[in-house]
């Protein structure tokens, strides 16, 4: 797989009867090994070994309903008393974040108004801060602290 611009992580990765897997952190498992699902496990470690998120507070696709249509958040952090405050979009490193992502990103938190969002291919990151109050969206140079996370969204 391609090196990511991310920081270096040691994936447990298998071949099962001609498919390769990588054990996903969080739901404990193999997967199969695509090129997205690459971004999503070294994003899920970025944020776990470099921003301080636990484990037990991250869900890998998150199912939440809009209006009649089921859509799934590639990475969803919750705070302590589990209001989520960051989505994560993880697209495949030739995917480019073009529009239409940050639009899937933005109509899922239509439903949860999470404080933050990132949007990711594994080379390219977009991160962003939203005051649901007043509207304002402040695009970041990198994702913050969990803590600050969880301060800034009140969870």
């Amino acid at each position: 797989m391609q090196t990511l611009n991310l920081p270096m992580v040691d994936l447990r990765v298998r071949e099962m009867k001609e498919k390769v897997e990588v054990f996903d952190i969080i739901r404990k498992k193999f997967v199969a090994l695509t090129p997205e699902e690459w971004v999503r496990q070294h994003f899920l470690h970025y944020l776990k070994d470099h921003r301080g998120v636990p484990v037990s507070l991250m869900v890998v696709e998150a199912t939440l309903n809009y209006y009649r249509l089921k859509k799934r958040c590639d990475i969803a952090v919750y705070g302590k008393n589990g209001i989520p405050c960051l989505i994560v979009e993880c697209k495949a490193p030739e995917v480019k974040l073009t529009q239409a992502v940050f639009d899937q990103i933005a109509l899922y938190n239509m439903k949860l108004k999470v404080p933050y969002l990132a949007v990711t291919n594994g080379m390219v990151h977009f991160a962003c801060h939203i005051d649901h109050g007043t509207g304002k969206i402040v695009f970041l140079n990198e994702i913050p602290l969990f803590e600050q996370m969880v301060k800034d969204g009140n969870t």
